[in-house]
């Protein structure tokens, strides 16, 4: 079974849970939501779904985002002056960079700024319990 075949069972598994019956339309989105290794906002989920399954609303990819969301098996991103963007659940800890030009999000991990942030935390008598990073980033002139 692949990783995508994986992920699939996984969000139907979590809109059975929350009750919702998948119908061919959810199920050709809950398809492309396990395809996706972007960032896709609801209305690029919507467009990616109906290229293989016409005929699915825009409302029923928001609801079953929205339940998913709440089953804990995807994350929303809502990044400054952007839609919100959803990703798989089960990815490993990362921070994001978004380009503010192009609107790239750009994954990342650095053992440093987690060390660092867990410091600074502990040194104002906190300890983390969560936290996400966002860097708003522009290429640099003559780099690209």
């Amino acid at each position: 079974m692949t990783a995508t075949d994986q992920r699939t069972d996984r969000l139907k598994k979590a809109l059975r849970d929350a009750g919702i019956r998948i119908t061919r339309q959810r199920a050709a989105l809950l398809d492309v939501l396990a395809d996706a290794e972007d960032h896709p906002d609801a209305v690029e989920l919507h467009r990616r779904a109906v290229a293989r399954m016409p005929g699915i609303s825009l409302s029923t990819v928001y609801r079953t985002l929205t339940a998913l969301e709440e089953q804990g098996v995807i994350h929303r991103h809502q990044f400054e002056g952007d839609a919100a963007r959803f990703e798989h659940a089960e990815t490993e800890h990362h921070d994001h960079m978004i380009d503010v030009e192009s609107g790239e999000v750009i994954e990342f991990c650095s053992d440093r700024i987690e060390h660092l942030q867990k410091q600074i935390a502990a040194e104002l008598g906190y300890e983390i319990v969560h936290h996400r990073m966002e860097l708003y980033v522009r290429k640099k002139a003559g780099e690209g």
